[in-house]
């Protein structure tokens, strides 16, 4: 519209102009009256009469070019209008269209490929200028990224030395002749500390991991399988809090993956519904499989949560109540684990807390080309 006004307005000023230096005035000399003393002549007299219609003519004329300079200049007026509104959205989205491949190659860019740049070619301009700056903070980003990786992993590399230095040393001392009954109870309780912080540092190199985005065991792998295995594995707790199972699983349920992470996702799903569950509770967990997508679906019972809540167990080490935390066996890392390897695969984590109580928890990844296991 700026434009449009700009050009309407030099349109308006020019037509003025012209329509001004245009206009001229018919000037008309009197006739020069005969002295009283001099008859009139009839020959100057028709002369006379002749000039004035003429002049009459002219004016006449000159009325007639004006009226039609007038109309054609509100002719000409309603086509700038138009021409205006036409040059003015072409010129805006021929200056914009930098801008728009700008933006769109900055939605394109996410935690997964920070190493892409937008890489604007061109002279040195405002556009130029502001895609540099857009580089420039893309780099620093990726910088930081990488670096707090590395430290995780190298950290928790780095534990795990001293760490089971620790559990020998426990063993060597448990092992001995007649060994103390204080010294056996407090090796017990140090190994089942010791266990608790081996269990957070595979949390951190597993989220690690999924966060890095490089996917070199890409293969279709089936969830059903993987739930099924994930529920036998934790039979055992599943009795002792007399749970009841709802198995809704569907064999043709398949996406493409990582096994291992895929695995420690359905891992971790069942195992925060059977944590955070009440004794004699009930726990619902199905797979859906379609042409658009492959889902895990974990909705187990208990209270009723708050949403804003539920919104942050995706972070790491956010918990609920004290009464659904289970602080004693969880690390706060499940939920936030499951959601870097469902990010990691191209798909999409939904927690919603039930209205009757308890937690739905919804992993959408893509499907497997043809489905059932079938390679791509």
């Amino acid at each position: 519209m700026l434009y449009a006004a700009g050009f309407l307005g030099s349109g308006i000023v020019l037509l003025a102009l012209t329509y001004l230096m245009s206009g001229s005035q018919v000037t008309s000399a009197a006739p020069e009256q005969p002295p009283a003393d001099r008859p009139a002549r009839p020959g100057l007299a028709a002369a006379e009469q002749r000039i004035r219609d003429l002049e009459g003519q002219l004016s006449d004329a000159h009325g007639q070019q004006d009226h039609q300079l007038v109309v054609g200049s509100l002719i000409a007026l309603v086509v700038m209008v138009g021409l205006s509104l036409l040059l003015g959205r072409v010129l805006a989205g021929r200056v914009l269209r930098p801008l728009r491949l700008i933006t769109a190659a900055t939605r394109r860019i996410s935690a997964q490929n920070l190493h892409q740049r937008l890489a604007v070619t061109g002279p040195v301009d405002e556009v130029k200028e502001l895609a540099d700056t857009v580089d420039g903070l893309l780099e620093r980003l990726e910088a930081s990224f990488v670096a707090q990786r590395r430290f995780v992993g190298n950290a928790s590399h780095e534990l795990r030395t001293p760490l089971a230095t620790m559990r020998a040393s426990l063993d060597v001392a448990v092992a001995k002749p007649h060994p103390a009954a204080g010294t056996v109870a407090l090796a017990g309780r140090l190994r089942t500390e010791l266990d608790r912080v081996d269990h957070l540092l595979d949390g951190f190199l597993v989220l690690a991991r999924a966060q890095h985005g490089t996917l070199t065991d890409r293969t279709p792998v089936p969830l059903g399988e993987l739930a099924r295995e994930a529920l036998t594995a934790r039979a055992a707790d599943i009795a002792a809090k007399t749970l009841t199972v709802d198995d809704a699983v569907r064999a043709d349920a398949w996406t493409p993956g990582s096994p291992a992470l895929l695995s420690r996702m359905v891992e971790n799903v069942v195992d925060n519904a059977i944590v955070h569950n009440q004794q004699r509770g009930w726990i619902r967990i199905s797979t859906e499989h379609d042409e658009t997508e492959a889902r895990l679906v974990v909705e187990s019972g208990g209270s009723v949560l708050d949403q804003s809540q539920v919104d942050r167990l995706t972070q790491p080490f956010e918990r609920l109540a004290a009464d659904r935390t289970g602080s004693e066996a969880g690390s706060g890392l499940g939920l936030s684990i499951v959601a870097a390897i469902v990010a990691a695969h191209g798909g999409r984590l939904a927690l919603l807390a039930r209205p009757e109580g308890g937690l739905r928890v919804t992993a959408v990844l893509p499907p497997a080309a043809g489905g059932g296991g079938v390679t791509p």
